[in-house]
C-alpha cells in the first residue's frame, strides 16, 4: 500500500513538472438586480424587495481568480468574488426585520453584501483540439450581510457558511484567436440553491494573454425559519487573463 502510494505521488509530481502553469484572471463590469426578496426571520418577518419596494442602482464590481493548471487536464483555482449593493426608498407599509419594526413612510437604506471565497478542483474529461469540457467541485465560503436602517435604528443579519458546489467549464475554440466559454458553479438542494454561471467570448491577444466579454448570472437563496432570501443578479462582464 505504501509502495503504491509512493508510486502515485511520484507519477503526479513528474507529470506536473511536464505541464504546469499559473494564470491570473481579473473580471469587472456592472451588476444589475433582477430580483432580491427578503424576509428575516424567515417565518415571522415582513417580506420586502430590494428591487421593487426599494431601489437598487446598477453598481460596478470586480473579481479576482488565481488558476493553477497541471498535467494538462487538472485545474485548481482560488476565487475572491465580492458583491455589495445599496438600496434606498420609502415603503408604504411597516417592516418587521431582525426583531426591529421600521414604520411605514420612513426613508430606508439597505446594504446587501454577499462576498464569496471559493476553492475549486476540476478535471477535463474531454480535451480535443477545438473542444474541452471539465467538471469538478467547489468549496465555497459565503460572507453575507443584509442591513436595514433609517434615521432612528439599524438592524442587520450576518451569515457566514460553507457550501459545496459542482463546477463545470466548456470551451469551444471557434478559430485561432476566438473561443466561446460557458462555465460556472451550481447546486440545488432542499435547503436552498446557488448558481453562478457565465457565457463569454474570449479573444487571445497573445499565446498567454486573453480578453473576454460576456454575461454572468448569479442566483440563489434559502427558505427556512431563520431567513427567507432569494436573489438574481445580471452581470455585464469584461475580463482579462494572463498565463505564466
Amino acid at each position: 500500500m505504501k509502495l503504491s502510494l509512493t508510486i502515485l505521488i511520484t507519477v503526479l509530481a513528474l507529470t506536473s513538472a511536464l505541464y504546469s502553469e499559473f494564470e491570473i484572471d481579473l473580471e469587472s463590469g456592472f451588476v444589475f438586480t433582477g430580483y432580491n426578496d427578503i424576509r428575516i426571520p424567515g417565518d415571522e418577518g415582513t417580506l420586502f424587495s430590494l428591487k421593487d419596494d426599494l431601489e437598487t442602482d446598477p453598481a460596478p464590481f470586480a473579481r479576482a481568480r488565481l488558476n493553477y493548471h497541471f498535467n494538462a487536464r487538472h485545474h485548481l483555482s482560488l476565487l475572491y468574488a465580492p458583491l455589495e449593493l445599496e438600496a434606498t426608498g420609502t415603503l408604504d407599509k411597516a417592516i418587521e426585520y431582525q426583531d426591529e419594526t421600521f414604520a411605514a413612510g420612513t426613508r430606508l437604506k439597505s446594504i446587501y453584501k454577499f462576498n464569496s471565497y471559493r476553492f475549486t478542483y476540476r478535471y477535463d474529461f474531454v480535451r480535443k483540439e477545438n473542444l474541452s469540457f471539465g467538471m469538478g467541485f467547489t468549496a465555497k465560503i459565503r460572507d453575507a450581510i443584509i442591513s436595514l436602517e433609517n434615521d432612528d435604528m439599524k438592524a442587520e443579519k450576518k451569515n457566514v457558511g460553507f457550501v459545496p458546489i459542482v463546477n463545470f467549464r466548456l470551451v469551444w475554440q471557434m478559430n485561432d484567436p476566438l473561443s466561446v466559454i460557458f462555465e460556472g458553479d451550481a447546486l440545488a438542494a432542499p435547503q436552498g440553491r446557488a448558481e453562478d454561471v457565465a457565457l463569454s467570448m474570449n479573444y487571445n491577444i497573445t499565446e498567454k494573454a486573453g480578453l473576454r466579454l460576456g454575461y454572468r448570472l448569479l442566483e440563489g437563496g434559502a427558505d427556512n425559519d431563520e431567513v427567507y432570501t432569494f436573489s438574481l443578479f445580471h452581470y455585464a462582464v469584461i475580463g482579462v487573463s494572463y498565463r505564466f
